[in-house]
């Protein structure tokens, strides 16, 4: 069973289901107080780290991780053909649709967009459109690849994510015990309902393109202008799953294998550049790189979670640094894959606010230039 790790300088880690360590098991909910505060709370960096995964899941990693390659080299117009206008590009496939804070397009990442409400019943690919006709994001259906392109993509993405959902269970679990006793009027558990129970969960494969003849930064100091892969932001629902990022030289793996693909791509032991990767800004101003080892999640806290503990737990702002190689001979690539759980629409994330209405205001502030 998934289990929290000891701590780290990066992130709070803990043990899971399948760890013999039941002082930190989130899988028997023995998680202390101590370890959630010093992982979600006022001074912490907002990240926990979980191992001790079901032994299939590095298996759905690396096919999953290796399909946003391949689905990004997919000619431009299948790509378009992928692509949903109507929900603000939250479904489906988008490059260029968000600006950085530059004020320019970002077109230095794809994404694709999954409703996660198939968690719920496999027949579902999206929210209920029923009083909620001003939320494309969150009803619009899924638009998933060709079968006969990407034959293992919708199966492996399904799964994944559905592995991702139950581990969010676990550790919200472990986060109502905390909130039951620390925030006053908290429904008991009302976390782990949100994650069980919601249909805009949403998935966001994300493939970063390789930047071409960049000179190293692995001995440069990071800092917050250097979020050329992903703006500083912070995510607006409760619990972040994210994968550990695998790296690629698509110089050396791609172009697409014929017949179609259906087998990981070959993973790089680790980044080029050290100094690539996933950063947090500390609640001190602090920049910190998180490293999530590849047989591990990690969840971050978002906006919603803040408002629902009454800032108990805290969002925290994070950004990625683009991999830089010398003399630009190789061509890295960096594909992840992030799990927003999130309340159903109508659930209120504080008296008086329902999701619907905070996901609308998000939504706008994110068109208007920020990113998503």
């Amino acid at each position: 069973m998934p289990a929290l790790l000891e701590s780290s300088p990066e992130a709070k880690e803990i043990d899971g289901p399948s760890s013999a360590k039941a002082d930190t098991d989130i899988g028997t909910g023995t998680v202390s107080f101590d370890t959630l505060t010093e992982a979600f709370g006022p001074s912490s960096l907002g990240i926990i780290i979980v191992k001790d995964l079901p032994q299939h899941f590095a298996q759905l990693r690396a096919q999953v991780l290796s399909h946003a390659s391949y689905l990004a080299a997919l000619p431009e117009s299948e790509l378009e053909s992928l692509e949903s206008p109507e929900s603000k590009y939250l479904v489906g496939w988008s490059c260029g649709k968000e600006t950085l804070k530059s004020g320019t397009f970002d077109t230095l990442k794809g994404s694709y967009y999954v409703n996660c409400a198939f968690y719920q019943d496999p027949a579902l690919q999206g929210a209920p459109a029923d009083g909620f006709p001003d939320l494309p994001q969150y009803t619009a259906p899924n638009i998933w690849p060709p079968e006969a392109k990407l034959p293992s993509f919708r199966p492996s993405v399904e799964a994944l994510c559905s592995l991702i959902i139950d581990t969010a269970a676990l550790v919200a679990k472990a986060c109502d015990r905390y909130a039951e006793a620390n925030v006053e009027g908290y429904k008991p558990g009302y976390l782990t309902h949100v994650v069980k129970t919601s249909l805009t969960t949403k998935a966001r494969l994300l493939h970063y393109f390789p930047a071409a003849a960049l000179t190293s930064s692995a001995t440069e100091e990071p800092n917050v202008d250097d979020d050329d892969w992903c703006a500083t932001h912070v995510d607006h629902g409760c619990l972040t799953g994210l994968t550990s990022a695998m790296f690629l030289d698509e110089a050396a793996t791609l172009p697409i294998p014929d017949p179609s693909p259906t087998t990981s791509l070959r993973e790089l032991p680790q980044s080029p550049d050290p100094a690539a990767g996933l950063y947090i800004r500390s609640r001190t101003g602090a920049i910190v790189k998180v490293n999530i080892p590849k047989d591990c999640l990690a969840f971050q806290t978002g906006e919603a979670l803040q408002l629902i503990t009454q800032g108990k737990f805290r969002a925290v702002p994070h950004f990625v640094k683009g991999a830089k190689c010398p003399g630009g001979k190789q061509k890295i690539a960096r594909n992840t894959l992030a799990v927003f759980t999130q309340p159903n629409l109508e659930e209120e994330v504080q008296k008086g606010l329902t999701f619907a209405e905070f996901a609308r205001g998000v939504v706008a502030k994110n068109y208007e230039g920020a990113a998503v």
